[in-house]
C-alpha cells in the first residue's frame, strides 16, 4: 500500500492519501490533487524527459504536454498493470521519444554528432570532467559509424532496438548485431584508456 501526503495550505494540515485515493482524486479532476501530483512528481518526471531531450526548453514543453496528457488520460490508467508513477513515467518517456522523432527535432539534429550530444549534455550538467575522466570520447572513437549510430540512439536518445529498426528501416537482427559488436569493441578497449 502506497501512502501520499498532501499539505492543506488553508488549514495547515497534512492529509494522508492512499495511492487509490490519489488516483480517485485525479479521476474526479480535483484541483488540489492535481497540484499535489505536480508538486510531488514533476521533478522526477521532468528527469525522465530531460535524459532523452537535453534541450531544456524543448524538455519543458514536452513535460507540460505530458502532464496535461496524464491528467486527461487518468481514466485509462489500470492499477492492475503497474504503479501510477510507472504509468506516468512511460507517458513522459513516450512523449519525449515522439518529440525526438518529430520533423522539428530531426531537422535540427541532422548535423549533431555523438560527441556533440554527449559532451553538450555533460557540460550542461556540470559533469564534463567526469566524462572525460572515464574516456567516453576515446571509447566512442573506437566504434565504426554504424555502431556509433546505434549506440547513440539506444543509450543517449532512449530508443529501443525495435524503434530503431522501424524508424531507420534497419532489420531488427542487424540492430542487435551492431549493439553486440559495439559492446564487444567497448569492452575490449575499456582497459586501454
Amino acid at each position: 500500500m502506497v501512502w501520499c501526503f498532501i499539505f492543506n495550505r488553508d488549514t495547515h494540515e497534512k492529509l494522508i492519501l492512499e495511492e487509490t485515493q490519489l488516483i480517485a482524486g485525479l479521476r474526479s479532476r480535483d484541483r488540489k490533487t492535481v497540484e499535489y501530483l505536480y508538486d510531488k512528481y514533476s521533478t522526477a518526471l521532468f528527469g525522465v524527459i530531460s535524459r532523452i531531450i537535453p534541450d531544456r526548453d524543448i524538455a519543458e514543453e514536452v513535460f507540460h504536454d505530458a502532464f496535461v496528457k496524464i491528467t486527461q488520460k487518468i481514466d485509462f490508467y489500470d492499477e492492475s498493470k503497474g504503479r501510477l508513477y510507472t504509468w506516468m513515467a512511460n507517458i513522459c518517456r513516450n512523449s519525449a521519444i515522439d518529440k525526438l522523432r518529430s520533423k522539428e527535432i530531426s531537422q535540427s539534429n541532422k548535423t549533431n554528432t555523438i560527441e556533440d550530444f554527449v559532451y553538450g549534455f555533460e557540460s550542461e550538467s556540470g559533469t564534463m570532467e567526469h566524462v572525460d575522466g572515464i574516456g567516453v570520447k576515446e571509447l566512442m572513437n573506437q566504434l565504426n559509424e554504424d555502431q556509433k549510430f546505434i549506440i547513440e540512439y539506444i543509450y543517449f536518445k532512449g530508443y529501443t532496438h525495435s524503434e530503431i529498426s522501424e524508424e531507420f528501416d534497419i532489420p531488427l537482427g542487424t540492430v542487435k548485431s551492431r549493439v553486440r559488436a559495439a559492446i564487444q569493441v567497448l569492452k575490449k578497449n575499456l582497459d586501454s584508456i
